[in-house]
């Protein structure tokens, strides 16, 4: 009986034995990982700001560094002139006085700051690329931006947006319809000029935004059959990402106020056409706009002749901007090349509608 009871005795402190050790074993391999993960974190911190001036002891890593950030600023410069660049020869004849050159101001350089802060947000910037490859074959990129927050657009300040309309700081009016607005930044730029503000948009997580800033939101197939006239009406950077331009453009004509309502388009060139369906899928618009030329000038000078023309819209003013989109884990920000154009009704449509 003795014996039993000392052998269960010994069998139950080396269950107890084992199963410490199991648990000592499991707290060890925890907390491995968690020094593990603390120490990849410390150490691209410590990487990151051993670059930055103040912990760069030796004169030869200062030295390298100046240089480098010397560099980078000088092609950045370089770049950003490239922006605005004009060459008065490839540009139509009758667009030519009405181009308006534009130059790397206050608004653009904050939001290029900002931008460059955002991207070096390292953990912020892995959790949206993990977010997007995991939703970019069932939503919209554009709906997992407006979900993410990220990903806003940049296309003119509002000392450019004055300068093109040809109006002042303290200039009003009333009605501004902004389509395809998507999280609203470039629509609260023009904000302080009107009294009303509508948007369109397609996506629902920048709807929601749009709800947050207070904007009227119609719907797609809405706000041409309201019954509103505008004073304004922008579309910006959607020409070439709906089914049937000729159709938009016809419906905004018809919904402009008679003779002082204005139009204005942007459109990235060179011009490519496709529709966002997706899922990361994209398809080639019902209704294909086949705009010819090598340069931005060329085919600037063919929308104005073939497209809007056909549309019953003159030119009244143009400019070549950047259209800039916040930057990732890869680059401190996007860009590609913008014609904004300020379009009127020409004069032989406006007397057919009278």
């Amino acid at each position: 009986m003795s014996s039993r009871l000392s052998d269960g005795i010994i069998d139950q402190v080396s269950d107890c034995s084992r199963l410490f050790s199991i648990m000592c074993h499991l707290q060890l391999r925890t907390l491995i990982f968690v020094a593990w993960v603390l120490g990849c974190v410390v150490f691209l911190h410590s990487t990151r700001m051993t670059w930055t001036a103040k912990y760069v002891r030796g004169p030869l890593g200062r030295s390298l560094l100046g240089k480098m950030v010397s560099e980078g600023e000088e092609g950045r410069e370089r770049e950003t002139q490239e922006w605005y660049k004009y060459s008065p020869d490839l540009l139509g004849e009758s667009l030519r006085p009405l181009f308006v050159q534009s130059h790397l101001d206050s608004s653009t350089k904050a939001f290029l700051k900002q931008s460059i802060e955002k991207s070096n947000w390292l953990i912020t910037q892995r959790y949206h690329s993990f977010v997007l490859r995991i939703l970019a074959s069932l939503v919209s990129r554009t709906s997992i931006n407006g979900f993410l927050g990220r990903g806003s657009m940049f296309v003119f300040s509002v000392e450019q947006f004055q300068k093109l309309l040809k109006v002042g700081p303290d200039w009003k009016a009333g009605k501004l319809l902004d389509l395809g607005a998507g999280d609203g930044a470039v629509t609260e730029i023009m904000r302080g000029h009107f009294s009303e503000i509508y948007v369109t948009e397609v996506s629902p997580p920048m709807k929601w935004h749009l709800q947050g800033r207070n904007f009227k939101l119609m719907g797609i197939d809405e706000w041409q059959r309201s019954g509103f006239q505008y004073d304004v009406i922008s579309c910006l950077n959607l020409l070439d990402r709906c089914d049937d331009p000729f159709l938009l453009l016809e419906d905004i004509r018809r919904s402009l106020v008679p003779q002082t309502g204005r139009l204005i388009l942007a459109v990235v060139l060179p011009f490519e056409p496709y529709v966002e369906v997706g899922g990361g899928e994209w398809l080639r618009p019902q209704e294909h706009l086949i705009v010819h030329g090598k340069t931005w000038e060329e085919q600037a000078t063919v929308l104005s002749q073939q497209v809007f023309k056909k549309a019953g819209f003159e030119v009244e003013t143009l400019t070549r901007l950047p259209y800039l989109c916040e930057g990732d884990l890869y680059k401190d920000y996007y860009v590609l090349t913008d014609v904004v154009f300020v379009l009127k009704v020409s004069n032989m449509t406006e007397k057919s509608r009278q």
